[in-house]
């Protein structure tokens, strides 16, 4: 293991959480409700948004099985990590441009840059083999490379933070500016700390090339010969049921969590710095999270963190003051990390050995495509009720139906199913 790529490797995860702080939870979403969709109302400038993350994660799931092939047959992570990367930044810096009333444009962008953000980590993740020869330390690594991330996403944000709202310090005119250098900072972030990896892996392995028409019948091919697979394993499939449920209402919140704050009237300082405590919260209560599964089971556990969403949501729905906003930031930094390192580790005893590639291959596909459910439902509750209290509160059936679901798995029957 070169101790050099390994920190080139980490650093990747610090440049493109970036992204994922400022562009899909905290800045982009106010600056698209407030100037790019401005000129709207405001429940369906919150719609739209909704709609733009449906549409985003419809096209990452579609090139998720084409990516995930190129990423195994291709030989070229390397060329293809640059190219996604650079289209992640490219999207980044054109938000400097994007004014009043784009909200097309805005929404455009936004797009590019999560198909961007999202073919990067394919080539990013298929990059760990050749960082860590070991299996057994990969899981360490990769836990390693998260908490670069949350901390990486975190640091830029409070930079962002006070371009917005201290724009004079920096010689800015307005907040407007502040944002547009916001933007401008995710694309540098992303690009600079990328630099290392990108120097120590130039050159790709050799592989005959293919048409990406035959990358895509590869990729496809695979995921349905899993979902075939799947009445093999009762309890795998029951489990994979509650998940895409529960995991579509997690990420819903995560990306509707700013624009509903902002809708009901949070003003945006308070709802970045909420954003801030969730980054930040979430590094500590993520490892207690790890201890609490310890002495309750992973289940149970699940079942707390799932209840905490719950009740996120309820509260969410009567919410009225920024100090409620920082509660409920408190309590998702508590519940999100836990709730993910749970039923990544509960989904791992339900697969059988030496499939755990093709399995995880096809959770990935599968939960992109069951995470555009939310934030449609969310855009279209709004649209028709005219509220987004009615919109976030209609969250709570996916954490309902994903607990029922989780009631009716046989984790000892299931791992039997997985060892058979």
């Amino acid at each position: 293991m070169n101790p050099k790529a390994v920190r080139a490797w980490l650093l990747y995860d610090w440049a493109n959480s970036a992204f994922a702080t400022t562009m899909i939870a905290a800045v982009l979403p106010i600056f698209y409700l407030e100037v790019a969709a401005g000129e709207l109302e405001p429940n369906r400038a919150a719609s739209y948004w909704g709609f733009t993350q449906t549409a985003a994660m419809l096209l990452v799931a579609v090139a998720a099985p084409v990516l995930g092939a190129i990423a195994d047959y291709a030989g070229k992570k390397a060329f293809f990590l640059r190219f996604f990367t650079w289209l992640g930044v490219l999207s980044s810096l054109l938000f400097v441009f994007v004014g009043q009333g784009d909200y097309l444009a805005a929404s455009f962008l936004f797009i590019l840059g999560a198909v961007g953000f999202t073919g990067g980590n394919s080539f990013y993740d298929a990059l760990l083999p050749e960082i860590e020869p070991d299996p057994g330390k990969r899981d360490y690594l990769s836990s390693k490379g998260y908490a670069y991330g949350y901390i990486g996403g975190g640091l830029l944000l409070i930079l962002d933070l006070a371009f917005i709202q201290a724009p004079g310090l920096f010689g800015l005119p307005d907040g407007l500016a502040g944002t547009h250098l916001a933007f401008a900072s995710v694309g540098l972030w992303w690009f600079l700390f990328s630099i290392p990896l990108f120097r120590h892996f130039r050159n790709d392995q050799d592989a005959a090339p293919l048409k990406i028409g035959q990358y895509a019948a590869v990729g496809f091919s695979r995921a349905w010969t899993t979902l075939k697979r799947l009445p093999r394993y009762p309890e795998l499939l029951k489990y994979l049921l509650a998940y895409w449920f529960f995991n579509d209402g997690i990420n819903t919140i995560i990306t509707m969590a700013t624009s509903y704050g902002k809708t009901i009237g949070i003003g945006t300082q308070h709802l970045i710095i909420a954003l801030v405590i969730t980054q930040f919260v979430g590094i500590p209560f993520t490892l207690l999270f790890g201890r609490i599964a310890e002495r309750l089971g992973s289940k149970p556990s699940l079942y707390l963190s799932l209840g905490i969403y719950l009740l996120i949501v309820v509260l969410g729905y009567f919410m009225t003051s920024a100090i409620h906003f920082y509660i409920l930031a408190g309590m998702v930094g508590f519940a999100q990390g836990g709730s993910q390192a749970i039923a990544r580790s509960l989904f791992s005893r339900l697969i059988p050995a030496g499939q755990t590639a093709e399995f995880y291959g096809f959770l990935s596909v599968s939960s992109k495509f069951s995470s555009m459910v939310g934030p449609a439902v969310f855009g279209l509750v709004g649209l028709l009720t005219g509220s987004v209290r009615f919109a976030i509160l209609t969250l709570a059936l996916f954490f309902i139906a994903g607990m029922l679901l989780l009631r009716r798995v046989d984790l000892e029957k299931g791992a039997r199913e997985a060892a058979a």
